[in-house]
């Protein structure tokens, strides 16, 4: 009996970690379906608390064939950018800034580091969010760091649930860009950018 108890509790456990997946229809993500001229790069944001500098949140813009972002377990939210299993599609440059904005205010700091890759590489990465699936609440960091380990150069990445150890091993890849936004208004934010969506 106190088997079978301790297994019900376990399966009630995975159950809590589960994610609630989401699948936008075929025609609104072909519709969303973005392509930049830049060079094929991975972004990785990292949202930072002003006050203690703990790191909130996690994630991966991808540029290759097409861009798009993962944002595992995050909150953010548009509804012209379809969202499947924490990937979101139609990631122009308005809506890269609007994600930058929603989550930059007056208690949160936004780091963005940018790396150009080899293309298949982005495209690897592109394939791995795609099918990664809905991630758990507070496993942001530890998702995306589970993609990068995936891939060519990048083999050298620990599994962290920390946005800001993470953070700190991406930087040590020659190349990076890294720029920060910061802006003061409180609580929700982006409404203005987000109408040009």
């Amino acid at each position: 009996m106190r088997r079978i108890t301790l297994l019900f509790i376990a399966l009630l456990g995975l159950a809590a970690c589960a994610a609630d997946p989401t699948w936008a229809p075929d025609e609104m993500v072909a519709d969303a379906h973005v392509t930049t001229s830049n060079p094929p790069t991975l972004t990785l944001f990292t949202v930072i608390n002003v006050d203690s500098g703990n790191g909130g949140h996690s994630a991966l813009l991808v540029d290759a064939s097409e861009r798009v972002l993962f944002d595992p377990a995050g909150s953010f939210y548009h509804p012209n950018l379809p969202e499947r299993n924490d990937v979101f599609y139609g990631m122009s440059d308005r809506a890269v800034n609007f994600f930058i904005d929603y989550h930059s205010r007056e208690s949160w700091r936004v780091v963005r580091q940018d790396l150009v890759v080899p293309p298949e590489v982005a495209q690897k990465a592109l394939a791995l969010v795609q099918g990664y699936g809905a991630v758990p609440k507070a496993f942001c960091a530890n998702s995306i760091s589970k993609v990068l380990v995936q891939l060519p150069g990048f083999e050298g990445i620990r599994s962290t649930m920390f946005p800001v150890a993470l953070m700190e091993q991406f930087a040590t890849y020659s190349g990076v860009a890294t720029s920060e936004f910061h802006d003061m208004d409180v609580d929700n934010n982006g409404q203005l950018v987000a109408r040009g969506i």
